[in-house]
């Protein structure tokens, strides 16, 4: 079936659209533009720059989330009398099924791919997409608009949700809330509220949120339904989940709140469990590495914020060296160090953050030791480890500052896990 255009949009589209950035998302709503039979100009800050004098070429600006909403390129296009929507906001036009939204701090991945895992599992049409690394964009185009039975489950990042104003959700997910993204954000109230625009757009009824969630939200004098309440830390033991990825925390709080919405949704709970039994846990989410004399190595190349290395240290009970640092993204560091001190034998320091880091350390007395590259970190961590204790890389912080990626961080931590400690330790 022929896309269907929005009235609302006909006008729009008789000019080239402008595509603020060049990323996915921008590829995406490219692709969904070719489509449609619609020319667009992509506008990237690496690449063409957009002016006052190009907006005078287009009458729809559809952006990237990369661009909050003052970018200096957004405030010229509204000035200049163009209409301007988020990638996420442009697809939802075009999209006939449903759409379930699952955000959080962290594990919103996780919960994306296994909601999709247990629809799938159950014989429904579900796609996972959003800020999981296929735009909305994206699978709209590859589905021609899909079709009323399709369900798109879409991760949505912050910077995506808080400029959303056409797209709606059937239900929101939302796992956890923790200090991420201030360098974005100016303070944790202003997250929040970003991630609050998915709930304004939501029936009451609809919004399932865990225990920090809904702790944050009471402090803050922010009304969500007592419905919405999930309890999802400290929770007991399930025998039914022994032995499975949501055994243990923090991957406990994902079921919690996927098991919460699949019975509200009137869906056997038995099949969700039979879901859970074939999941796996997409790579540098607490990924055990190998175990090389008696010392176990861990792949957290994911955790990109404090809350996930606190969640991820909250799994061990042996001594744990672990591998920290990167590209700040914001937060109290040394409230963080504070936090984390009684849990690691050892903090390796790496990235730009490291001398913050050190400062912290030095405040909390804490052991560290500070390294130039992943290859010195590794191999300082490898051999300060005994046998029982772990190495863990769960950075906290962004990668970009030395890595493509955190896939890029984690696949060469990996890489240097085997190469180097394989080495044996001096005597």
């Amino acid at each position: 079936m022929p896309l269907t255009t929005p009235s609302s949009l006909l006008k729009a589209l008789t000019q080239p659209v402008a595509i603020f950035g060049a990323g996915l998302s921008g590829q995406g709503a490219e692709a969904l533009l070719l489509m449609l039979g619609v020319p667009s100009v992509i506008y990237d800050q690496k690449g063409l720059e957009f002016t006052t004098m190009g907006a005078t070429q287009h009458q729809l600006v559809v952006f990237s989330p990369g661009f909050p909403a003052d970018h200096p390129w957004l405030v010229d296009a509204c000035a200049s009398g163009l209409e301007c929507m988020g990638e996420l906001d442009f697809a939802a036009l075009f999209w006939r099924g449903r759409v379930i939204a699952i955000t959080g701090t962290n594990g919103k991945t996780t919960l994306t791919e296994f909601i999709t895992h247990a629809l799938l599992h159950v014989c429904e049409p579900a796609h996972a997409m959003g800020n999981i690394g296929r735009p909305f964009t994206r699978l709209v185009a590859d589905t021609a608009g899909g079709s009323e039975a399709d369900i798109a489950i879409c991760e949505v990042s912050s910077f995506q949700a808080e400029t959303i104003q056409r797209f709606r959700a059937e239900a929101v997910l939302w796992t956890n809330f923790g200090e991420d993204h201030l360098d974005r954000h100016p303070n944790m109230e202003s997250y929040f509220n970003a991630k609050w625009c998915l709930v304004t757009r939501t029936a009451e009824n609809k919004v399932f949120a865990g225990t920090s969630v809904n702790r944050f939200a009471k402090k803050t004098n922010y009304q969500l339904p007592v419905a919405a309440w999930i309890d999802t830390e400290d929770q007991p033991a399930d025998p039914q989940l022994s032995q499975t990825v949501f055994a243990a925390y923090p991957q406990r709080e994902n079921f919690l709140l996927a098991a919460a919405w699949w019975r509200h949704t009137g869906r056997d709970l038995g099949k969700l469990y039979e879901a859970a039994q074939t999941f796996r846990l997409g790579r540098h989410r607490m990924t055990r590495v190998t175990e090389i004399e008696g010392v176990t190595y861990w792949n957290d190349s994911k955790a990109t914020n404090f809350h996930a290395v606190e969640s991820a240290l909250l799994g061990f009970d042996a001594p744990v060296h672990l591998i920290v640092g990167g590209k700040s993204k914001g937060g109290d560091v040394a409230a963080f160090v504070g936090r984390i001190a009684p849990r690691v034998a050892r903090l390796i320091l790496i990235g730009q953050t490291r001398p913050i880091l050190a400062s912290a350390c030095d405040m909390h007395r804490v052991e560290y030791g500070v390294c130039d590259t992943l290859e010195s970190a590794v191999q300082e961590a490898g051999f300060a480890a005994k046998p029982g204790e772990h190495v863990l890389l769960s950075p906290g912080f962004a990668s970009f500052d030395m890595f493509r990626s955190y896939e890029d961080r984690g696949n060469q931590y990996e890489i240097l896990v085997r190469k180097i400690v394989s080495i044996a330790k001096p005597a």
